[in-house]
Formats: structure tokens, sequence, C-alpha cells
């Protein structure tokens, strides 16, 4: 039971909430293997004296992966790791390297650029502290010339204080920074466009096309991004290499 606490340390020092910091280091010791389908989940009281924190603390983030889709409560059982949760997978790549790699050109074309605020739902999938200042970046991808995604990138505005300074690759951008993604928690699901989406990507409406939601992480656990991406079905097939391992074994999830 202790295996999905590794090397979980919590710092009331940080603006980010100390249930928001528990999710997501319980989160990522889940994607990595340290804890089965299945299992069941240490409960609240048991989260609470090996942390050192308020059963509130420990209740709300037991919430926050029930929401995420990494525990599953039975009524009258407990609380259980599901079966459905995400693992980290091959490769941590960005759209310009994965687009290299597949031969092609890859290219941006601006739609916008600005500072804001995050939302309740941003700041929960990022485990950052409401209202914190963000860079929100949203663009065409490009294939070749072709359109073949819209990419919404949402970054701490510590990273990218200059929104302009993004020019082809985020990643590489990251990267000068010192501040590139070693890990990522990656979802994948089909969705109908709606009439903007399908007006970017020249499809019918409702056409269906794949949605991608990537949060990125350093390798202390601070988030990175949350980037929501449609890709044109016919343009991308995702392909995932699993292999048996330790923990330091994985170091992120693949991205198109």
């Amino acid at each position: 039971m202790t295996g999905i606490l590794h090397q979980i340390k919590l710092d009331a020092q940080k603006s980010t909430p100390l249930y928001l910091q528990l999710a997501g280091k319980l989160e990522m010791n889940i994607c990595y293997g340290l804890a089965h389908a299945n299992e069941l989940f240490p409960p609240e009281r048991f989260l609470s004296r090996e942390l050192r924190i308020s059963r509130f603390t420990a209740r709300r983030a037991i919430d926050v992966l029930c929401e995420r889709g990494f525990l599953t409560r039975r009524q009258g059982s407990g609380t259980f790791i599901n079966a459905g949760a995400p693992r980290l997978l091959s490769r941590l790549t960005g759209f310009s390297e994965e687009t290299r790699l597949r031969g092609c050109r890859p290219g941006s074309l601006w739609l916008s650029r600005q500072m804001g605020f995050v939302t309740r739902a941003e700041s929960r999938e990022m485990n950052v502290a409401p209202q914190m200042l963000v860079a929100r970046l949203k663009r065409l991808r490009t294939m070749d010339g072709a359109v073949v995604a819209i990419e919404h990138s949402i970054l701490p505005a510590a990273l990218v204080p200059d929104v302009h300074a993004v020019s082809q690759s985020l990643y590489d951008y990251l990267e000068r920074r010192g501040s590139l993604p070693v890990r990522a928690r990656q979802h994948i699901r089909a969705v109908n466009a709606d009439a903007e989406q399908a007006r970017l990507l020249g499809v019918a409406p409702g056409a269906a096309v794949f949605h991608t939601m990537r949060v990125g992480y350093l390798a202390d656990g601070e988030v990175v991004e949350l980037t929501h991406s449609f890709f044109r079905s016919e343009c991308h097939d995702f392909i995932a290499v699993l292999q048996a391992g330790a923990p330091d074994q994985y170091n992120g999830v693949p991205a198109l």
C-alpha cells in the first residue's frame, strides 16, 4: 500500500494548494505503475497519518483523482484504482519533431497569442492555484502546408513571459529555457467537430476528429503545459509502444 506514496513530498509554501499537489503526485505514481488496476487505494486516514496532512486535504485529493478517472469509489468496499487509469507509454515528443519524423515539414498559422487567467477546470488539470496568470497560445498546425490540427496551449506565465517569443516549435522554446517536459499525461478521444473547428480544419460540421489533452510535467512534478489539440482523423494515427520495467524506465507519452 505504501508504494503509491513513493517520494511524495508536499510543500505548504507553494501557491498550489496541498490537495492539488497531492493529487498530482499520486496521479504520476499511478501512471508509473506503482499501483495496480482494481487495487484498493489507501483510505484518507492512512494518507493523513503517513503524509502528516489533514483528512480534509486527503479527501479532496481523492475527489480530484476520482474526477480524473484514476480512482473509483465502490459503496461499502472503498476506493480502488480504476482499470482504465492512464499509464505512461513510450516517448514524449512535440508536434514539430513528430512531423519531421514522418518526413514532413511542420508549420503553424497563429490564431491568437495572449495572457490571461486559468479557468477553474484548467487549474485542476494543471494542479495550480485558481486565477494564476498564464500564456494562451492558439494556432493551426500544418504538415507540408496542409492544416491538420488546431492546438491550444496554456502555460504558466513565468515560463512564457513574452507570448510572441514562441515561433515554430513550443518544445524548442521550452528547451531553450530549460523547462522541457520530461513526462506527460495525455488523453485521446474521438469527438465531433463543432462549427468553428470544422471551418478551421476544413471538414464538415459534425465530422469525427481526434481530441488530445496533454498535461506536461518537469522532473519535480511541476506542470509545464496544458494543451488541447483537435486533429483531422484521416491525417493521424496514434501508436503506443508498451514495455515492462521499473518506473524510471518510462519517460512519457507520445503525441502527434
